[in-house]
């Protein structure tokens, strides 16, 4: 059931970063809009790839679970704040931005660290 989560989390990533980019580029053109939106993009093959590598034992499961849902969360926070800022003109909450890219940061780093945790040929 983790793993399905995960998927959905990256497949709903993709389809939110696709609709923010035609959104960006026809209504809110030159706004951070876009970097929401590619930031969304760039990280869904890559929630992807951390449920794939968990499924094929490249990753510590727990350990891979753990980054791949901060990596999530910080990408809801990151992006969600920038879409938030751009449509209504306020915060989603003080520090969205940088707790999120924060938590994308921490994300890839414990990824990192579950791969590395993974047992060996």
């Amino acid at each position: 059931m983790p793993l399905l989560i995960l998927t959905l989390l990256a497949t709903l990533s993709g389809a939110l970063g696709v609709g923010l980019s035609a959104l960006a580029s026809h209504a809110y053109a030159g706004t951070s809009l876009s970097v929401a939106a590619s930031m969304l993009l760039i990280h869904a093959p890559a929630l992807l790839a951390a449920a794939a590598g968990i499924k094929a034992g490249v990753l510590n499961r727990s350990v891979g679970l753990a980054g791949a849902y901060v990596l999530a969360a910080g990408l809801a926070l990151f992006s969600g704040d920038l879409v938030v800022r751009t449509l209504y003109g306020v915060a989603l909450f003080p520090m969205a931005a940088p707790i999120g890219g924060m938590g994308l940061i921490g994300g890839w780093l414990v990824l990192g660290v579950a791969g590395l945790m993974a047992p060996r040929d």
